[in-house]
């Protein structure tokens, strides 16, 4: 059997205990273990004013993990520059908040190109090279000159713009070459591989050849779609043991006699935090009945603080729960519980299932696991109701959650209601459509899809 090797922004060892934090890190560790392989990426640290040096190996059975330093500046221009200021945004469909800057994009190439000659040397023959997210599009293009011709695959875990979104990037035609450059492109939805296909079509770039395989600058290259999934047995097994613990009674008590409604984000302007909050807002002043009864506690863990409009919206969510909460708020009821840091998953988990509403309503995400691990979590004879945004690639999979378009605050008010107030056995109902599908498709699926699909030549996977 071939080995693996991953390469991802982040790398997630046992001694770091980033492995606990999600099913991601667990699913690949378990690929990893059973073909035997390395792991590489960025160590998390700086070295400050100083070039970056070797990677430094981790041996945990038949792993090995290979973690380098970064200098500030390659964080600076790589990670907060390009990555999550120019590519970061324009997935998410803001040109608005793009900051292009052509040392940033220099410093992205620069770090692609300085992994690939890390990896380059440990390579054999016959792995299986899997490149993760929008950090490292570049990575098969840099291996391939200096003549890796092992199989390479690229998933993307975030959308991908149509082409009038894509092509305001100076630098579009550059980023598909790169992208051509891998066999296996995985995209989490439909629409996200047609966005990709048309923007290949749209400038002559590349050609489609039937059964998700294109053409593009001499290469041949298969398209396919992979949704991410959860570990959803795991998760649900978590949730029920949660809420038998004596530390979670303490928050049970705390939200007794009211009706619990949950967001979980990453403190993104993807997540629609504002308008999420403007429509709780309506939701309690047309509804006078769940005054001093409905809270929505919105956990949100800060995210990307080095980049400047992730203060300014910190700052913004907060001032607008405040308004809402002088609004509506009477001595004994807090309308908003804002939690700005990140909560235990075990916890989290006993949270989604004591909570009668899951509000998840971005903007725009690739999948959102959030929405996932709310279903998961729920007690079948009591389950409650997922609002939705039709902007989440885990719309299209979980068909039992009230759809919202997350633009329409007062139809987002009015799911919350709905909600709310509805019967047991519709709840059974939507609850029971959805959890087999997750069963089924979780992310052990999902990464032996995406793996099978790289090692079998010709296979179609669209």
């Amino acid at each position: 059997m071939s080995r693996l090797v991953v390469i991802s922004n982040r790398v997630a060892t046992p001694t770091t205990g980033a492995a606990q934090a999600g099913g991601l890190a667990v699913a690949i560790q378990a690929a990893l273990s059973e073909r035997g392989g390395i792991w590489m990426g960025w160590s998390g640290k700086s070295t400050g004013d100083h070039e970056p040096g070797k990677p430094v190996f981790h041996e945990a059975g038949r792993i090995t993990y290979a973690l380098t330093d970064l200098s500030q500046t390659d964080l600076d221009e790589y990670y907060a520059g390009f990555a999550n200021s120019v590519l970061w945004p324009l997935c998410h469909y803001r040109m608005d908040l793009t900051d292009y800057a052509r040392k940033d994009m220099a410093g992205y190439f620069r770090v692609n190109r300085f992994f690939a000659r890390q990896l380059q040397p440990l390579l054999q023959d016959d792995d299986l090279i899997w490149v993760q997210d929008y950090h490292l599009i570049p990575m098969a293009a840099e291996l391939r000159q200096m003549g890796v011709k092992n199989r390479l695959g690229f998933f993307l875990h975030i959308p991908w713009p149509p082409p009038d979104v894509f092509f305001a990037l100076p630098v579009y035609d550059t980023i598909l070459r790169g992208l051509t450059a891998f066999d296996l492109l995985g995209f989490q939805t439909r629409f996200d591989a047609e966005n990709f296909a048309s923007c290949l079509e749209r400038e002559g770039i590349g050609r489609a050849l039937g059964d998700g395989r294109f053409e593009a600058y001499g290469h041949s290259f298969r398209v396919g779609v992979f949704p991410i999934g959860i570990d959803t047995a795991q998760f649900a097994k978590l949730a029920e043991e949660a809420i038998h613990k004596v530390s979670f009674r303490r928050i049970e008590k705390s939200f007794r006699e009211r009706d619990l409604i949950v967001g979980v984000d990453r403190l993104d302007y993807s997540k629609g935090l504002t308008h999420r909050i403007e429509a709780f807002d309506k939701f309690i002043a047309a509804n006078p009945a769940y005054q001093g009864r409905a809270t929505l506690l919105q956990i949100t863990p800060k995210s990307r603080s080095e980049v400047q409009q992730y203060s300014a919206m910190q700052r913004q969510v907060a001032e607008l729960a405040g308004q809402v909460n002088g609004r509506h708020g009477t001595l004994d009821w807090v309308p908003i519980r804002y939690v700005n840091r990140s909560v235990n998953q075990a916890v989290l988990a006993g949270i989604y299932r004591m909570a009668q509403v899951g509000l998840v309503t971005p903007l725009r995400d690739g999948m959102n696991l959030v929405a996932k691990e709310y279903v998961a979590a729920q007690a079948p004879e009591n389950p409650g109701v997922l609002v939705l945004s039709r902007f989440a690639g885990s719309a299209r999979q979980l068909d039992g959650a009230i759809i919202v378009n997350p633009y329409d605050v007062e139809a987002v008010a009015n799911a919350i209601a709905k909600a709310l107030s509805m019967p047991l056995e519709a709840r059974r109902e939507r609850w029971e459509s959805m959890m087999p599908h997750l069963l089924e498709n979780d992310i052990s699926k999902w990464c032996r899809d995406f793996l099978d699909a790289l090692r079998q030549e010709g296979v179609a996977v669209s």
